[in-house]
């Protein structure tokens, strides 16, 4: 189907591939939401029906270019819907908007993060796996059961050398409103926040970069090269897959920590206090070292 209608991410100046490769093989990640829906009597209605819609506009963005205003506008109505569901009229207001807006942020970080084969899968895994094996509800085991299973298959064919398919933006996205819904309802139900740096290193990287680009005065929401992982990858030639699995290693260590410290909000400050420096460093030696190999080259 990607080859009939021409769902083919073909690389550019901008982009971390060299060959073209069919896009939307994230499109198992909302199947398998279906399924749930389908083998659980539609537990969590609300919940399906935002991966639905903002599944089914990125998939429309796959094909042809979508107007931003249109994809932007789905994205915070599934955000409302996944946080309705998760049980965020329990809470006070002004948690209830830092929520929406972690939640709007993190399904975009998680579409800007989506450069190099097996990242999104991999860094998913170092999400998902943590909240299985400390689940103690049966509908929820069963719902990330059925997103483990997407994620091993995706990988399966996304985790090459020469990746057979990228997740595309109906990946991405639907992956990230998952992943959303499964932390903001932990959040909520544990009335724990340490499940906010479960995202620590997207949200990092991500935050960072943009407002590095927006200080520059360059359009920050065109495509780009400079987040940390693409620096790695293309200007330092760092195979892809090793730096995929390294955001992962790295996001399921800190995941670790703070589950078994049970480092709570003091311990959350701590990580972001200790992570935003050290990430801005190893990103500005990394520029001096590629600036000075140009330099010599």
């Amino acid at each position: 189907m990607a080859v009939k209608y021409r769902i083919i991410d073909k690389p550019n100046d901008r982009s971390s591939h060299v060959k073209p490769t069919i896009r939307g093989g994230g499109i198992i990640f909302p199947l398998a939401i279906l399924a749930f829906a389908f083998f659980n009597s539609f537990a969590y209605p609300y919940f399906i029906l935002a991966v639905m819609l903002a599944s089914g506009i990125s998939f429309m963005d796959d094909i042809r270019d979508m107007p931003r205003g249109l994809r932007f506008g789905i994205h915070i109505l599934a955000a409302l819907l996944i946080l309705y569901q998760a049980g965020i009229t329990t809470v006070p207001i002004i948690l209830g908007i830092l929520a929406f807006i972690y939640v709007v942020g993190a399904v975009n970080a998680y579409n800007f993060m989506d450069g190099i084969n097996g990242i999104t899968g991999f860094y998913s895994l170092a999400i998902l796996l943590p909240l299985m094996l400390t689940e103690q509800v049966d509908i929820n085991t069963k719902l990330q059961t059925y997103v483990l299973m997407s994620l091993v298959i995706f990988l399966f064919f996304n985790a090459r050398k020469k990746a057979r398919c990228f997740a595309g933006d109906v990946g991405s996205v639907s992956i990230a409103v998952i992943i959303c819904f499964m932390l903001v309802q932990r959040i909520i139900t544990a009335d724990d926040y340490i499940y906010i740096g479960f995202l620590a290193l997207y949200l990092v990287d991500t935050g960072s970069t943009f407002i590095q680009r927006l200080a520059s005065g360059e359009k920050v929401f065109e495509a780009h090269r400079k987040h940390l992982f693409q620096l790695l990858s293309n200007e330092m030639k760092i195979p892809h897959l090793f730096v995929a699995v390294l955001y992962a290693i790295l996001q399921l260590g800190i995941n670790y920590i703070l589950i078994s410290t049970e480092a709570g909000v003091p311990g959350l400050i701590i990580l972001f206090v200790i992570l935003i420096p050290v990430y801005i460093g190893v990103k500005v030696m990394l520029l001096k070292k590629h600036r000075k190999a140009l330099q010599a080259s």
